[in-house]
């Protein structure tokens, strides 16, 4: 069982590293890719090229040395000047062009994924549905990064070293010569018995360097997401700076900082001794690669079979051998590295498409009429328990109904479900055609950028200057006329209530048909909150507005109120008004 575990996993890996892979290679910009894969894989091989020049250059130039040949001297370094000239220009251009691969790569993957997140709602998705799925602005940022990096490095590697191995086996085959090696009364003759020895070498160290270094994958796949967590825990004070100061919460915070980071430190040096291991075993083996083709060969130089140019041709073509059958060796770590990123790539992937896939129970559509109708709704939580159970109701247009019951019945969950982000629940929503609607929820959202921007959104323009400014005045925020252009942090320059003041202005900016309201006056002192729905009724005067709220002062300001008890029940009624 163990065994047929280790299969799968091994098949589910690779399964999951082309699809993956893939995806660049067989779109759009496949002929492009392919085109520029395929001049780096080129280059490479002109690189490889070289090298045998530059190997039997040392025959050359050994032997003149050994002979004392001063005449030949000068223009064997004027050729090797040559060779290495056009070498260096090659290995440039090699890496220079494999980087531009690399971020149209990258640009390509993270327009995907950041498609793929924003789609459906799936980056609210995976938070209410999948609750593990942790720092998918890692995954986006720095795993698709790194994937592409690392992929195209062990790729181009790979088949650089692939060719390295064919032009150089012939060439050490070739200079081996025969080993006569006597058992008793018999003589075994071993033909090219320098390349044998280099791939049975290399097979065996690559075993032993898999059997070293195989922690190495979790570790890596821990330790990045111990850093994720340990900077999410920072930015999560950040955000709420102002609260934790109120709360004097600075020794619990820390005590967080230090638990995190302890996972952090931790892995690190579980880390860093598996690293040790490896790097002994790593240097172990490519310090004995040195010495080994001169032990081989010295029996044929001292017997007088091969000059010194031979010997040293030999020993750099034995070495070029060694160092393609021990890619992966050598390349350990950096497929540790792949792994551990592929792993949670495709973790992330595979969260975003189940999220995409759960399909919501209600129905929302598109009337005829100029109604909001509620046909038979119900609302219930992941664990099955009903918050609202056959809701049918119709409001006209230019309703003002408020939404009420005790914490936790259900009535922002009432507005997610009428928003179309909460899959949970059946029955029908449904909305009179190509109307507006805007929900404000209780802690407004101020994207990073000018205040213009954040009060145009989540429209990207909204209007002339005079028409912003005209919108902050009418919710009492006319010191902000002269910043529109001011680019800050809004959400932490603004308190709360001027944030929920923010938000209103933008329903005028809107002016949407249909209004839903979280909570959105929360923070405000009673006067301004009757004097913001009054602005509403008399700027927007046919817009309808349903709201959410606790305080007994909103009731003024709707005429109907549909009440959740909470277990399923509820109640429409209209408000009498003073």
């Amino acid at each position: 069982m163990h065994i047929l575990s280790k299969q799968s996993s091994k098949r589910k890996f690779f399964h999951a590293l082309w699809y993956l892979f893939k995806g660049y290679w067989n779109s759009e910009e496949k002929w492009k890719a392919r085109g520029l894969l395929g001049v780096v894989i080129l280059l490479n091989f002109a690189a490889v090229y070289l090298l045998v020049r530059i190997n039997d250059w040392y025959n050359v130039f050994y032997n003149a040395l050994q002979q004392y040949a001063y005449d030949s001297f000068w223009p064997l370094v004027g050729e090797f000047t040559g060779l290495a000239f056009l070498y260096i220009l090659i290995a440039v251009y090699a890496i220079y062009l494999r980087q531009m691969l690399q971020i149209k790569w990258r640009v390509w993957m993270t327009d995907r994924y950041l498609g793929k997140w924003m789609a459906n709602q799936n980056y609210y998705r995976l938070q209410v549905l999948k609750s593990d799925t942790d720092n998918p602005d890692q995954r986006i940022s720095e795993d698709i990064n790194q994937f592409v990096s690392l992929s195209l490095q062990l790729l181009v590697g790979f088949l650089k070293e692939l060719t390295t191995l064919g032009a150089f086996s012939v060439v050490l085959w070739q200079l081996s010569g025969v080993l006569t090696v006597p058992v008793g009364s018999q003589e075994f003759v071993i033909y090219g018995y320098m390349f044998w020895f280099s791939l049975i070498y290399s097979v065996i160290g690559t075993g032993l360097a898999h059997l070293v270094g195989r922690k190495l994958i979790r570790l890596d796949f821990d330790q990045q997401r111990y850093e994720a967590d340990f900077r999410f825990n920072m930015m999560r004070v950040r955000e709420n700076s102002e609260s934790i100061a109120f709360y004097r919460g600075e020794a619990p915070e820390k005590k967080g900082f230090h638990e995190r980071f302890a996972q952090v430190v931790q892995n690190f040096w579980q880390l860093m001794r598996r690293t040790k291991l490896l790097n002994f075993y790593v240097n172990g083996y490519g310090q004995l690669a040195i010495i080994v083709p001169l032990v081989l060969a010295a029996p044929r130089y001292f017997g007088g079979a091969m000059a010194l140019g031979g010997l040293m041709q030999t020993v750099s073509a034995f070495g070029r051998v060694q160092d393609a059958l021990s890619y992966f060796v050598n390349s350990y770590d950096t497929i540790a590295q792949l792994a551990a990123v592929v792993h949670r790539l495709d973790g992330f992937t595979q969260h975003m498409e189940e999220v995409a896939q759960v399909e919501s129970g209600v129905a929302h559509e598109e009337g005829a009429s100029s109604e909001l109708a509620l046909e038979d709704l119900a609302v219930e939580l992941p664990d099955g328990r009903m918050l609202l159970r056959a809701c049918t109701v119709t409001l006209p247009q230019g309703s003002h109904v408020l939404i009420t019951g005790a914490s936790g019945c259900g009535k922002s969950t009432l507005l997610r479900t009428l928003a179309g982000i909460w899959p949970y629940g059946k029955g029908r929503v449904e909305l009179p055609q190509r109307s507006r609607v805007l929900f404000l929820p209780q802690r407004p959202y101020l994207p990073l950028g000018s205040l213009r921007n954040a009060l145009a959104y989540p429209q990207t323009t909204a209007g002339t200057d005079e028409r912003l400014r005209d919108a902050l005045e009418a919710v009492g925020l006319s010191k902000l006329t002269k910043e529109l252009d001011r680019i800050d942090d809004w959400s932490r320059i603004l308190s709360l209530g001027e944030q929920q003041r923010l938000a209103f202005a933008r329903v005028l900016l809107v002016s949407p048909q249909w209004l839903f309201l979280d909570e959105a006056t929360s923070a405000l002192d009673e006067p301004r909150e009757q004097e913001l729905y009054a602005l509403l009724r008399s700027r927007l005067p046919e817009m309808s507005i349903i709201s959410v709220g606790h305080r007994s002062t909103l009731f003024a300001q709707h005429e109907d109120e549909l009440h959740l008890a909470g277990d399923g029940t509820w109640q429409m009624k209209p408000i009498p008004q003073a």
